[in-house]
């Protein structure tokens, strides 16, 4: 069994979710939240903040974490245990540009409804649930995009 451990942000902006569509090779396709693995001796937050950047071309500050989710799947030789943390983001504007080369091709703001129901994973679902519920008990205390705060 191998462990692995990525980051990802929920990015919102203006009340609205960034996600990205992934086609790889016609194998799999589905609409997703930005996550990346963790490089040698980098800090989650900072593998959050560069995934989000890498993969949709998003300014983003990080709000607060989340939480994690946890999901395996096979490769040839063994079963990848994944660990992923998660964190609420504040993007600065609707800017996206989806990374060609990790096979996305598509990316965008999608109010929470729309988000939810395109995203392909429970577990990434129960995420968004969750940093949207953080989103707007934020904005309910005027506190959603104050400097103060983050």
């Amino acid at each position: 069994m191998i462990e692995a451990t990525s980051c990802g942000g929920v990015v919102i902006f203006r009340g609205k979710i960034l996600l990205l569509y992934k086609n790889y090779k016609n194998r799999y396709e589905g609409w997703v939240l930005p996550k990346g693995t963790v490089e040698e001796g980098e800090e989650y937050k900072d593998t959050a903040l560069r995934e989000v950047r890498e993969e949709t071309g998003s300014q983003a500050d990080i709000i607060k974490y989340i939480g994690k989710s946890q999901y395996t799947f096979n490769i040839p030789s063994d079963t990848v245990i994944k660990d992923v943390h998660w964190y609420l983001m504040m993007a600065d504007s609707y800017y996206s540009k989806p990374q060609r080369e990790e096979y996305f091709t598509d990316s965008g703001f999608y109010k929470y409804h729309e988000a939810y129901h395109l995203l392909k994973f429970a577990n990434e679902k129960q995420i968004l649930e969750k940093a949207y519920s953080e989103y707007i008990d934020l904005k309910r205390s005027n506190l959603w995009g104050n400097p103060k705060y983050f």
